[in-house]
């Protein structure tokens, strides 16, 4: 007799579940649905919605190249696309990442690059609304560092010394033939930011934050320019 009572109850909390399970996973499809879709390949970057709005947005990078690539937001600088917004970067071919990233008014540029070297394949977008980054609203740091880039040597890092929690805008003056770049790493190996390929004979930019004390490495990135001589380190105390 008791099971008898019980089982309608029983029976009842079974079909119940469904309508939960339903409405929990309306909820978390609503944020992937708001994504906004980069497939890169080895030859192509494809960027789902070209035209978005004002305020945060979450891109969701898929790579179906069989390289490894990295993916950039460039804002734009004395008239080029050049001011790293924001990076992904070491994204396996079949592998997907998340880059998430706050956007005011104006025309940017997604670069995928494939072998995670040079310019990169871009496209163009533009965000509408107030504009949050002008020229004359850039990031602030707290000192400027010039540096140069001939084959193959990076000169003044070698006596560079900083402070932890220092901001410093990098100052890359290409005076090779080749392009060059600027990859600074924290103690703990991680990237913490770079100045992006720079082509012969232009000035490439970037602010990046000295967080933690310790020993940071640098080197340019580009094909076997370290490894001829494009590296080296300093002290952040």
């Amino acid at each position: 007799m008791r099971t008898s009572r019980t089982l309608p109850i029983l029976v009842t909390a079974v079909l119940a579940l469904p309508l939960l399970a339903a409405c929990g996973g309306n909820n978390s499809s609503g944020s992937a649905s708001d994504k906004v879709a980069i497939t890169a390949t080895d030859t192509a970057c494809k960027v789902a919605k070209t035209e978005l709005k004002t305020g945060k947005i979450a891109f969701a990078i898929t790579n179906k190249g069989d390289k490894a690539t990295e993916v950039y937001v460039y804002g734009k600088h004395d008239g080029a696309y050049d001011r790293i917004v924001s990076e992904v970067e070491n994204i396996g071919p079949g592998t997907s990442r998340d880059m998430q990233v706050e956007l005011g008014g104006g025309t940017y540029e997604i670069a995928c690059k494939p072998g995670q070297t040079g310019d990169g394949i871009r496209q163009k977008i533009t965000v509408e609304g107030a504009k949050a980054n002008t020229e004359a609203e850039e990031e602030a740091y707290d000192r400027e560092v010039e540096v140069e880039a001939k084959e193959h040597q990076l000169e003044g890092l070698d006596t560079l010394t900083a402070k932890a929690g220092e901001k410093i805008e990098f100052k890359l003056e290409n005076q090779g033939t080749t392009e060059h770049e600027l990859e600074v790493f924290g103690p703990d190996g991680k990237e913490v930011g770079e100045v992006s390929p720079v082509k012969p004979g232009t000035t490439g930019e970037a602010v990046i934050t000295l967080a933690k004390p310790g020993t940071y490495t640098y080197k340019c990135g580009i094909a076997d320019h370290a490894d001829k001589g494009m590296k080296g380190s300093f002290t952040v105390s």
